[in-house]
């Protein structure tokens, strides 16, 4: 009997899909990291900047992720919002080395996390889950994770599940992990 009940929770899961945001600023490693999840590691050579956004689908932990690369110039910024609403989840992508634009990303979280769009259940205080990959990480430049932790306030927020995440898009190093907890609370929160 067990093994039927975790069959058809398996197959129930297997059928979902779900919206996912990749947002961050520019030149953070958004339209890698989506490459990387896509092709399951088999890079490409060349990335180009993304003006307003790309879709691509992967699957990941039984679920079928539509993923929109959001474009994180500063004119673009604004368009993240109309995704809000039909959201399951969110990747912010933060380029750790990135020490002079830290504060500009703390605050597009912060206004991010404070739409109103972006409490899934209305009914409830659980928000839509956000990933946040600390990417560039291996860089000798790179923040160290416990400071961009305080940096962005994390442990502030209440309202949404976060998982900081440091990683390498261009590796995989931390892409899989994070990629993981989100899915898991993607099921968890909407499933």
């Amino acid at each position: 009997m067990k093994f039927w009940d975790s069959f058809l929770t398996w197959l129930k899961i297997k059928k979902k899909q779900a919206n996912i945001l990749i947002v961050g600023l520019d030149n953070s490693g958004k339209s890698t990291v989506v490459q990387y999840l896509q092709s399951r590691g088999k890079r490409s050579e060349v990335t180009v900047p993304t003006i307003g956004f790309n879709v691509e689908k992967f699957q990941n932990a039984g679920l079928t992720l539509t993923a929109f690369d959001m474009s994180g110039q500063s004119k673009y910024r604004s368009l993240w919002e109309r995704y809000y609403a039909e959201c399951h989840g969110v990747i912010f992508v933060l380029d750790s080395s990135d020490t002079m634009r830290m504060a500009v990303a703390c605050n597009e979280l912060e206004l991010m996390i404070q739409h109103p769009e972006m409490m899934k259940n209305r009914s409830t205080t659980v928000g839509v889950p956000i990933l946040i990959l600390a990417n560039k990480s291996d860089l000798d430049s790179a923040i160290p994770i416990g400071q961009i932790r305080v940096e962005l306030r994390l442990d502030d927020i209440e309202t949404h599940p976060i998982h900081l995440e440091a990683s390498n898009a261009l590796t995989g190093v931390g892409l899989h992990a994070g990629l993981q907890w989100l899915s898991e609370q993607i099921i968890k929160v909407n499933f």
